[in-house]
């Protein structure tokens, strides 16, 4: 649930803004808004989705069949577990690319404040040439996709190392280690309010997808518990989500660091007192969640085998087949995909790629371009 606060302010900007779905006259939805976005229990005032969608009507079939008590795949509400990967699903993960490693190159090599170990900045130079030259996260998926540099200065690498996921991880927790909760989030906020590269009229943190926010919306209408589970470091996931999904911070699972107190130093946590002059400060990695690690994740922390699913990638591939495989409930799994080219930096290679793995297992594929009437409303669009 939101902080009292927290529903002061989204009361009041719905004060402001006369109605449920307005958007605003020259750019995207604000975060604030984006938390007024409201679908009823019957799902009857969904507004961001194309309703003859197979997509569309596959969801909410299913919800109303599962929460139907004279229906046999009726689910209990302590078991509608539904859950969410974020980049590419909830949000853009294209601006040129994820919002954490983008976050991360700002820190390891735009951040005049800090100067980063020459081994940072030199894996940060290679992930922006990746980035920027082949294409992540869209050549994650093995379609080969050259991207324009943009006119940035960056030599792109041979390759993508196989375990740039983790060595990513390594080092973007590496750059942001020691600091303090509090200024890592205002970090993040920050940066939140730089403009979404490639896009008009968009900041990275109110680039939500708001048919998705509807499909939350509606699964919270209907006593679905809804998590996160993502690559995303899990601080910044709390930070992104907090005030605009209504998700509570302990249901988002994301790629885990050490948190030590700050007087810490190398001694094990088994051996040192916390105490009154202590605070929290960010450590090392410790676990990237993507593929069969968010199933572990889920596992550990949930406790429960889900009964929807909803991602966008090959790292979301094992969660899909966990929800839908020796589940006691009938259960469902939807692929996002991005075919959207118009209204969305899409890219139809990787598209069709992840359309093909829904046909091989069972998935459900949303397409971007077909199903959603809007992404972040038609005043943003592509920069070019």
């Amino acid at each position: 649930m939101y902080r009292t606060k927290k529903l002061i302010a989204a009361l009041a900007a719905s004060l402001m803004i006369g109605s449920i779905g307005w958007m605003p006259s020259s750019e995207a939805a604000s975060r604030a808004e984006i938390a007024q976005i409201f679908v009823n229990q019957k799902g009857s005032n969904f507004k961001y989705w194309n309703k003859d969608a197979a997509s569309y009507q596959a969801l909410t079939s299913y919800v109303k069949d599962v929460t139907n008590k004279n229906s046999k795949n009726y689910i209990p509400v302590p078991d509608r577990i539904a859950v969410f990967d974020l980049d590419g699903t909830l949000m853009c993960e294209t601006t040129p690319s994820y919002f954490e490693w983008m976050l991360y190159l700002e820190r390891a090599l735009n951040d005049p404040d800090f100067t980063p170990t020459p081994e940072d900045r030199e894996y940060a130079e290679m992930v922006k040439g990746a980035i920027y030259h082949i294409g992540i996260p869209n050549s994650i998926e093995g379609t080969g996709l050259e991207n324009s540099p943009n006119g940035k200065d960056v030599t792109a690498p041979a390759s993508i190392p196989k375990d740039i996921d983790r060595r990513e991880a390594e080092s973007q927790e590496s750059v942001f280690s020691g600091m303090t909760l509090e200024e890592y989030e205002q970090y993040v906020k920050k940066f939140c309010e730089t403009p979404a590269e490639g896009m008009t009229n968009l900041k990275r943190g109110e680039s939500f997808y708001l048919p998705m926010a509807e499909v939350i919306s509606y699964l919270t209408a209907n006593q679905f518990k809804v998590f996160i589970v993502s690559g995303t470091d899990r601080q910044t996931l709390r930070i992104l989500v907090d005030g605009v999904l209504p998700i509570e911070m302990d249901n988002i699972i994301g790629t885990d660091i050490m948190n030590l107190a700050s007087h810490q130093g190398t001694t094990d946590g088994l051996s040192y007192l916390y105490t009154k002059d202590d605070e929290i400060v960010r450590g090392n990695f410790t676990l990237k969640d993507v593929k069969m690690n968010k199933v572990s994740n889920i596992v550990r922390e949930i406790g429960k085998q889900p009964v929807l699913a909803f991602g966008n990638s090959s790292g979301d591939y094992s969660m899909f087949n966990y929800t839908i495989n020796s589940n006691k409930y009938r259960s469902l799994a939807f692929a996002l995909l991005c075919d959207d080219t118009q209204r969305e930096l899409g890219n139809p290679a990787k598209a069709d790629s992840v359309r093909k793995a829904c046909e091989t297992y069972g998935w459900i594929p949303v397409s971007m371009r077909d199903d959603f009437k809007t992404i972040y409303g038609d005043n943003v669009t592509r920069a070019n």
